[in-house]
């Protein structure tokens, strides 16, 4: 985190991802609430030492370590938060004051902050006090993250044989003073959200996440047996291949091979970042590589796959769209698709927190390749393209031809308007003055798209208006019996 980004996020002020609170000698009491309801809508960032009127006030340069070490311990106690989640703090220099920035990502689970369940909305946070609100919280997280499905009769003797101690010996190297680091590996399971309890139904046991990070390739194929990925070279063969790796291992060992097969067939480049070497093949693939195993769709049977063509490296991964668009830096919201399997990645220093990883891209492809035509893009199937040396502007395949621009179409596919719409929905069922622009900020799509989605929802006779269009209010309209 740079002081630019301080900046745009002072000036953007607090909304639904953005939260100011006053912490020159003490923790803000109610600090853990906002992250509570940062982790169970989308995520966002705290600044200590900022009031509420964008002042810059700092927080005491003799306490910031201490604020530091107290929130990540008081995140890691589940008499504070509940499941526990790591939250990463960082000391910033801003016009000569001291702020602590916060990263707060979206959780798949639903937390409890003091025993008490907080939502986020653009006025701040709020509790969730009614049976009906909570349901559906746990409906969306449900409906968003498969990767929080129990399978009561998995155990760590179906993990590969050392791979959860290499893990946690690498957090270690990575981070010293990181509290896993003293939790024997029943707590680290728990902490991490890779051994769980459903709050809703009471079920226990390790998750697909746990599952995926680290399971025998036999037990992994039994219980998702559509799992794999193929890393292709298509060079000189460009019908079938001139190298192939088929990957069905656990995502820990997945992304070593991939590090390593993408080093096999792609040339470094000696690039200085100030007056230190850092390689450029690395600092980029590592992004795409995580990306490919982090934010996959791991209950969809479409294959993931990276293939490297002579003059770029497409990969495409299933996807839960909420929305479809380009990831442009600068222009988006982080919205991740696994955060427990995230977690692990950035805690290993595999990867960045998902906006930087995808601003890293951007950032280096020009030097890399000598093109910046990078793809992201957001859709049923996830496209990344990476241009390689000799890349042209004029579409090389049928997804640059689709897909290299910043002007995103709205021409969604069936699948994606019934994700929008459930979306929609839920959030009336939170709250039934739920406004257009607070929906068109959540699903990043225009206003008029907003209103298109709720005339064809009223037509079906999913909801009805009560009231006036000022001071009214949405309803759900009950199915028929």
């Amino acid at each position: 985190m740079n002081t630019e980004k301080i900046k745009e996020l002072i000036q953007q002020g607090e909304g639904l991802t953005i939260e100011f609170k006053r912490s020159r000698e003490d923790l803000p009491v109610n600090l853990f609430e906002t992250g509570c309801a940062f982790l169970n809508r989308n995520g966002g960032a705290i600044l200590l030492g900022v009031k509420d009127d964008k002042t810059i006030e700092g927080v005491a340069p003799d306490k910031t370590d201490q604020f530091c070490k107290n929130i990540a311990n008081l995140s890691n106690n589940s008499q504070k938060l509940l499941p526990t989640f790591l939250l990463n703090a960082n000391v910033i220099d801003y016009n000569d004051k001291k702020l602590i920035h916060i990263f707060v990502p979206i959780s798949s689970q639903v937390h409890k902050c003091n025993n008490k369940i907080f939502d986020r909305s653009f006025d701040g946070d709020f509790e969730l006090r009614t049976d009906e609100q909570i349901k559906q919280l746990y409906n969306r997280k449900s409906i968003l993250y498969s990767e929080n499905k129990i399978y009561p009769y998995l155990n760590a003797d179906h993990f590969v044989k050392g791979i959860v101690e290499r893990t946690r010996r690498i957090i270690k190297i990575n981070r010293s003073d990181h509290p896993w680091n003293e939790s024997n590996d029943l707590d680290f399971f728990t902490v991490s959200g890779l051994y769980r309890t459903d709050l809703h139904t009471g079920q226990q046991g390790f998750t697909m996440s746990a599952l995926l990070l680290f399971g025998k390739p036999e037990i992994i194929q039994s219980a998702i047996p559509h799992y794999k990925i193929d890393a292709l070279v298509r060079k000189d063969n460009t019908d079938r291949y001139d190298d192939r790796e088929n990957i069905r291992c656990n995502l820990i060992e997945a992304y070593d091979k991939l590090i390593a097969f993408v080093a096999k067939h792609l040339p470094d480049k000696f690039y200085l970042l100030g007056n230190q070497r850092i390689s450029l093949r690395e600092t980029i693939f590592r992004e795409i590589i995580s990306n490919v195993l982090i934010h996959r769709e791991y209950s969809n049977a479409y294959p993931s796959s990276i293939i490297i063509y002579e003059d770029r490296v497409e990969t495409k991964n299933a996807n839960k769209a909420i929305f479809v668009r380009q990831l442009i830096p600068g222009r988006f919201e982080p919205f991740p698709k696994n955060p427990n399997i995230a977690q692990i990645f950035t805690q290993m220093g595999r990867s960045e927190e998902l906006g930087t990883g995808v601003k890293n891209v951007f950032k280096y492809s020009k030097a890399y390749s000598g093109s910046d035509k990078v793809v992201f893009e957001e859709d049923d199937v996830f496209v990344t393209i990476v241009p390689l040396l000799g890349y042209s502007d004029s579409p090389v395949s049928e997804y640059a031809a689709k897909y290299v621009t910043e002007n995103v179409t709205e021409n969604v596919t069936e699948n994606v308007t019934e994700s929008r719409f459930a979306f929609i929905l839920n959030e009336i069922r939170l709250n039934p003055k739920v406004s257009y622009e607070y929906l068109s900020k959540m699903l990043d799509v225009a206003r008029m798209t907003i209103y298109r989605d709720i005339e064809k929802l009223k037509q079906e006779g999913k909801i009805k208006r009560i009231g006036a269009a000022k001071g009214g209010f949405w309803q759900i309209s009950e199915p028929k019996e």
